[in-house]
């Protein structure tokens, strides 16, 4: 892996990098962000340690080639929590972003603890990550997926139509869905293989209506002339881009009259996996495979109820219409 941020990088974080990507099988946007990340932290060693005057010079310009790895080898529990409240208060990180920097910060530190043993202790790893708020996911309702399908009116009907109904029934990622070749269809086994993040490999099953979409859009591709391989095709014939995907999207929201509710390509997967969830009573466990978690407590976001779905829990009850028998009112000798 030869990228242009490593050269900035000192030597042990560019090994860290290559070792993500080579060993770990992260993708070059994955090693990428956590470049980022962690090329914050080096800067906020500079800071720290007054290397850097961060009142003369722009944060974004400070190079990290040069920070010592001594910087990093004494950094003790209590710099993590202090750094913590340094990108809360001077970066002004959300808690997000917070969580997220302490994660690439952990496995950092892990690695140089356990893998390379260039530390003699790990001294992060108790370092707690801020608290996240509960959030449920955005996601279309039934009627508003299928008010969305029905609105889709395009030059391109044929493939936008496909591409969105494998969104909502598929549950698949953006980067998936773009990076979907011919190859990986087969009607005979009624399938998808997709390559998700770390490009592991897994297989969808296709409802009708995904069969139904993709044998009235593979005549129109197939009749195209060109040495791609790709399912999807923009209109120069080559494969579909990913923001070219997130704008076919947008628009059909749009004339759905639903482009207000900041439904991204993402979020048509949350719908897929809550219409799995809430209609289909798809199990977790059978979900997280379909949606290619390593964790079932991500799958867990999705099984958010409403205020019908636990309604209609409490009246499923068996003990629902059990009715109270009444008892006459006793008097002091016991008598009705």
């Amino acid at each position: 892996m030869k990228k242009e941020y490593l050269n900035d990088c000192p030597e042990y974080l560019a090994d860290y990098l290559t070792y993500m990507q080579l060993v770990k099988g992260r993708s070059e946007r994955t090693v990428e962000a956590y470049y980022i990340d962690l090329r914050t932290f080096l800067r906020y060693l500079l800071i720290d340690h007054s290397d850097v005057d961060p009142n003369k010079s722009e944060f974004e310009d400070i190079p990290i080639s040069e920070v010592p790895f001594d910087y990093v080898r004494k950094v003790r529990l209590i710099d993590g929590y202090n750094y913590l409240k340094w990108l809360a208060d001077d970066r002004g990180n959300s808690i997000k972003t917070r969580a997220r920097k302490t994660s690439a910060l952990k496995q950092f530190y892990s690695y140089l603890y356990v893998k390379k043993g260039l530390i003699g202790s790990n001294p992060i790893e108790q370092l707690e990550l801020p608290k996240m708020p509960k959030t449920l996911p955005k996601y279309l309702s039934l009627d508003d997926a299928q008010k969305l399908l029905a609105s889709i009116d395009s030059a391109n009907y044929e493939r936008d139509y496909c591409m969105i109904t494998l969104f909502l029934n598929c549950g698949m990622r953006l980067s998936e869905l773009c990076g979907l070749d011919l190859e990986d269809l087969s009607f005979d086994n009624g399938t998808l293989r997709l390559f998700g993040k770390g490009a592991k490999e897994r297989i969808v099953y296709m409802n009708n209506a995904c069969i139904e979409a993709l044998r009235a859009y593979l005549p129109i591709r197939n009749a195209v002339q060109t040495p791609e391989k790709a399912l999807f095709l923009s209109n120069r014939n080559t494969r579909i881009s990913k923001r070219m995907t997130q704008y076919i999207v947008e628009q059909s929201l749009k004339k759905a009259g639903l482009g207000n509710m900041g439904i991204t390509t993402h979020k048509l997967r949350h719908t897929a996996a809550t219409l799995m969830y809430q209609y289909g009573k798809v199990d977790t466990l059978v979900l997280k495979d379909i949606l290619g978690h390593e964790s079932l407590a991500t799958t867990e976001i999705y099984t958010h109820l409403t205020s019908d779905n636990m309604r209609d829990a409490a009246n499923a009850n068996p003990l629902a219409d059990q009715h109270i028998k009444k008892r006459g009112r006793k008097n002091k000798d016991g008598d009705e």
